[in-house]
């Protein structure tokens, strides 16, 4: 069973003037030159690799590492590689002040931790490479003394995750 909080080190993606970037789309996430790729483990490499600036993430980014945006993440097409390259990469958490409805969903349903922190693009105390901790449960950030406060995940967000995807927390349903 998954932890129901994380701590990790944290990458602000953020633009040229340090603001956390909005409106990133899954063609951004994980372009469609790689759609063929079907092995999860490979998806990682290509994470943010239409995104100006951070075409190198993957490189830099290590297991258990959490990952903070700005407003609309994974809006455009439905695109599961999207969610399943940050899996890869060992991504323990995604925050963003909201999400692409189509990529909530397939994220939720695939397990991943994402977290919804409103205002987070005007008021976002973090660094980047902080290690911040993250709690599911109470939607708490912290680093050190400096907190945010995130909506926790709900219940069935959170039985979901706890179980590892959607179809893993069906069968314990049927048991």
């Amino acid at each position: 069973m998954k932890p129901t909080s994380v701590t990790g080190k944290l990458w602000l993606i953020t633009d040229e003037n340090g603001k956390l970037i909005s409106n990133i789309d899954t063609d951004m996430i994980f372009h469609n030159a790689h759609l063929a790729i079907t092995k999860i483990e490979e998806m990682g490499k290509h994470a943010f690799g239409n995104l100006k600036g951070w075409e190198d993430f993957p490189a830099k980014c290590g297991k258990g590492d959490i990952v903070m945006v700005g407003k609309n993440f994974g809006s455009g097409s439905s695109r599961q590689q999207a969610v399943d390259c940050f899996a890869s990469l060992g991504v323990s958490a995604i925050i963003a002040e909201s999400y692409g409805s189509i990529y909530k969903r397939n994220a939720i349903n695939s397990g991943m931790a994402i977290i919804e922190a409103p205002d987070l693009v005007n008021a976002c105390p973090f660094q980047n490479g902080d290690t911040i901790n993250v709690d599911f449960t109470t939607g708490k950030i912290a680093s050190g003394s400096t907190k945010f406060d995130a909506k926790p995940m709900t219940e069935i967000q959170l039985n979901i995750y706890k179980a590892g995807s959607l179809f893993a927390y069906g069968k314990e349903l049927v048991k």
